[in-house]
């Protein structure tokens, strides 16, 4: 939730300050982020925090980011600015930093942002209830311990020694099976923020997806940097794993994210083929350049011929795929002709969504030190002709879903200001195609959250479904 605070009147009354337990969590970044944020709140409500929705709220605000771009390092920087006011108004007031930005740029936010209490990484978020206790039995000393807090933030911790921890996990939710990364890509920062790659053990994969299901979870998404390398203590691999959960468990919609196109396999492709019933049909595949020469560069283990060789399975295997992938612009070194490469893939292929960005060096990786660095201009002006190049595609492949009836998993009731029509009420949920839709429902439906509908789509844009519903699946 975005809160703008420079035009609010700041009034503590009434709120949970005076023992410094309210927090508020601001999160940017991936899925991961997302998850540890969900992991965060989950430990520091059993050692009797209280979370808030608001930073207003807040005698604790933690900033967790990721670094894997340029922006979101400058949205930190932005976001502690934008609590000054808070800070002034209640000294008590403990700012944090987590995240992948708080692994790497520990030493910098320390030096540079004197309103920050603490920072912490990837590795030790379990140690957090212990850093803000610290924080509360020391407010006097708030000073001389800070560099103490620091230090202890980053002791060596074992990520998984708990089960994954989900505080409100809803009707869809993140289960983590892998931590780190050991590809290396000479663009990315993974390594060195999250460290060495490591699979969770499958026992205790299988016992949270249970508690989840329990709990009212309807769909998981299996997450990780690199998910299909997933290898367990008993040699069980992503493919055997998705397996399991299909057969073993009652969750309804698996999904899995983010692939390397280096480690997909027909084995893989065999066992979403064969429970189509619980195994979304919607593959998300990054292929980052679509010229051979910039991808060897970037140490993607891979040619532009063997993606398409893996597209080809995946097409062949599981006809009704639905694809989406991860591009980045202007890499060091890559000419025009060699984004053109990328522009031709991304129509070969027909993804039906992309996620681009325009390459941004990082520290502590190859590419930062190429010599041959593209223009921010050219970066920029490539990144928006491929936005346009792929834009007619997506919505020519989004009309192509009018008057399909999907399969909707309703997650949301929607109250705002675009109200339905009398006696109906407007909900939200996902396809299995992982197509947001927003559908009218009648009033006398009870018990809509987690129910699988039938939805008409009566008008498709690439970002967007609304349609009608038609029917209950259950």
């Amino acid at each position: 939730m975005e809160t703008t605070i420079e035009n609010q009147a700041f009034s503590y009354k009434n709120q949970d300050i005076g023992n410094g337990r309210g927090v508020y969590i601001s999160t940017y970044g991936c899925q991961m982020n997302v998850n540890d944020s969900d992991r965060m709140y989950s430990l520091l409500e059993m050692a009797n925090f209280t979370p808030v929705d608001n930073p207003l709220e807040a005698s604790v605000i933690i900033i967790n980011s990721c670094s894997i771009r340029e922006k979101p390092v400058h949205k930190v920087y932005s976001e502690v600015g934008k609590y000054k006011r808070l800070k002034d108004q209640n000294p008590k007031l403990k700012i944090g930093i987590g995240g992948c930005v708080g692994q790497q740029e520990k030493d910098k936010l320390i030096k540079n942002q004197p309103l920050i209490d603490f920072v912490f990484g990837t590795d030790t978020i379990d140690t957090l209830p212990d850093i803000l206790q610290n924080l509360i039995e020391q407010e006097s000393k708030r000073k001389e311990e800070k560099s103490k807090i620091v230090k202890a933030g980053f002791a060596h911790r074992d990520p998984y020694h708990v089960e994954t921890l989900v505080r409100n996990p809803g009707v869809s939710t993140f289960v983590n099976i892998t931590k780190g990364c050991d590809n290396f890509c000479t663009f990315c920062v993974v390594p060195f923020t999250r460290g060495r790659e490591k699979s969770r053990p499958k026992t205790h994969i299988m016992q949270d997806i249970q508690t989840l299901a329990k709990r009212g979870v309807k769909e998981i998404t299996l997450l990780g940097q690199n998910v299909n390398s997933y290898e367990s203590e008993c040699g069980t691999n992503l493919a055997q794993l998705m397996k399991s959960i299909a057969v073993e468990t009652p969750i309804e919609r698996i999904r899995f994210t983010t692939s390397h196109p280096k480690d997909f396999d027909q084995e893989l492709m065999d066992v979403i083929a064969q429970h189509p019933d619980k195994i979304c049909e919607y593959i998300h595949l990054p292929f980052q350049s679509g010229n051979s020469r910039i991808l060897n560069l970037m140490n993607r283990g891979y040619t532009r011929e063997e993606y398409l060789e893996k597209i080809a399975m995946i097409k062949k295997t599981i006809p009704n795929v639905v694809l989406s992938t991860d591009i980045i612009c202007g890499f060091p070194g890559e000419t025009e002709e060699e984004f053109q490469d990328t522009l031709s893939l991304v129509q070969e292929v027909g993804y039906e969504t992309i996620f681009a960005f325009m390459y941004s060096p990082r520290p502590n990786t190859k590419a930062a030190k190429f010599e041959d660095q593209v223009p921010e201009e050219v970066k920029s002006e490539r990144l928006q002709r491929l936005f346009e190049s792929h834009n007619k595609m997506a919505f020519e492949l989004a009309r192509a879903y009018e008057n399909r009836v999907l399969d909707i998993l309703v997650e949301k009731k929607h109250d705002d200001d675009d109200k339905p029509r009398e006696g109906m009420i407007k909900y939200s949920g996902r396809s299995r195609q992982n197509k947001l839709v927003y559908f009218e429902a009648p009033e006398a439906e009870q018990g809509m959250i987690g129910r699988t509908v039938n939805v008409k789509i009566t008008k498709a844009y690439p970002a967007v479904f609304r349609g009608e519903m038609v029917g209950s699946i259950n």
